[in-house]
């Protein structure tokens, strides 16, 4: 994953999708598209010339709902070997590997509880 900024994808979790849409499209000249995420209800995709540059979702139940942040996605080559060496490192798996659409993530924290999302591209 050295060929690119390994950060890939930046997303804002927020119990009022309304107000820091509104806020942030307007701050930064972005367009909204809600999708259906299912048990996760709506996803918001932050567009810029019709193009994806962010997402915003709902608290889950690893987020409590007083939880107001963004965070960013790393892009790695296995998701399973980063979660595996986590641990080793000092550090932990806060989310084991899951399907985000296509993509398998996880969330590891370092050994001070810093976190990160891991996300391994799918090649087309």
């Amino acid at each position: 994953m050295t060929d690119q900024n390994p950060f890939i994808w930046h997303e804002l979790v927020t119990p009022d999708q309304k107000k820091s849409g509104t806020f942030f499209s307007q701050l930064f000249g972005w367009t909204r598209k809600e999708v259906d995420a299912g048990k996760f209800g709506i996803y918001t995709l932050f567009q810029k010339d019709g193009q994806d540059v962010a997402g915003m979702m709902n608290p889950t139940a690893e987020t409590p709902a007083s939880s107001r942040f963004w965070h960013s996605y790393i892009a790695v080559e296995n998701v399973d070997a980063c979660a595996e060496r986590a641990p080793l490192l000092g550090g932990s798996v806060v989310v084991p590997r899951m399907r985000s659409g296509r993509w398998p993530v996880c969330v590891v924290a370092d050994p001070t509880g810093a976190i990160v999302h891991l996300l391994q591209p799918v090649r087309p």
